[in-house]
This record gives structure tokens, sequence and C-alpha cells, in this order.
């Protein structure tokens, strides 16, 4: 469980970066889920976009994907929102 401090340093650190996954109208996927969980093993941080035409909940998009991910869901903004899952070597080092 991330503490608020560690929230906010993982924001900051996803400020500036671009979402590098969409989510439209077909929703999750078993493929999308696949590709995420690999992103975050190696990236540790990803940020992801629900774009207008999806029909689902944000929330319960972000939820869901957290879940099938076993990472955690860090903020949600707009129709973005932000994941974090601690890789086996970690790269980024929280604050305590």
């Amino acid at each position: 469980m991330l503490t608020g401090k560690q929230k906010r340093y993982l924001r900051s650190l996803a400020e500036q970066s671009p979402a590098i996954f969409q989510i439209g109208k077909d929703g999750l996927s078993d493929n999308l889920i696949i590709t995420v969980d690999n992103a975050l093993r190696k990236r540790e941080l990803v940020k992801v976009k629900v774009l207008k035409n999806s029909p689902y909940d944000l929330e319960e998009l972000a939820f869901d994907l957290a879940m099938n991910t076993r990472s955690e869901l860090v903020q949600i903004i707009g129709r973005t929102f932000l994941l974090y899952k601690e890789a086996e070597q970690p790269k980024i080092k929280l604050p305590r």
C-alpha cells in the first residue's frame, strides 16, 4: 500500500510523460491486460488514457486493470489514470 507521500512522488514523475496505453470502445481485453502488465514489470509506472468513445466507467476500468495486473492505482485525473507496480529490481526509489 502506497503512502500519500509516495503517491505524490509518483504523480510528479508521471506529470510530463504521455499516456502509453489507450482504452477505447472495446474496454479491457486479455491482450491489453497482458501488455500493461508487461509494461509495468519494465517501467513500474504506467499512464493509461480512456478515450471518449469508451462506454465503460472510468473508475471501474482503472480498478479492474489495477486488480488484473496486481498493481496500485495511484491517481485518476480527467480521463487518465496512473498505475504503479514495483519491479523485482526496482528502478523507482520511493520515499519512505
